[in-house]
């Protein structure tokens, strides 16, 4: 597993070659590039680990949920309750 931020793809973006997603990241959206992951095919409700605006892993909820707790523990976590 990467040391990386876990998201859920919403959805792929028309025309950039593919290579582009909307990914819904602790309830924000982002764009992000899963070109360096070209064998793997994406669609809405795939899991990802993004490192740098760029997919690294396809993972599944199992595997966001670990990568999340990883990142809680470095105090890294966003808690969405609590205040920016």
């Amino acid at each position: 597993m990467c040391l990386g931020i876990p998201g859920q793809v919403v959805r792929m973006l028309e025309g950039y070659g593919g290579q582009l997603a909307v990914v819904d990241v602790a309830g924000e959206q982002r764009k992000v590039n899963v070109g360096m992951l070209a064998d793997e095919t994406f669609g809405p409700g795939d899991w990802v680990i993004i490192h740098m605006g760029f997919a690294v892993e396809k993972t599944d909820a199992a595997g966001a949920e670990a990568a999340m707790r990883g990142l809680k523990l470095m105090g890294r976590g966003r808690d969405p309750e609590a205040p920016p």
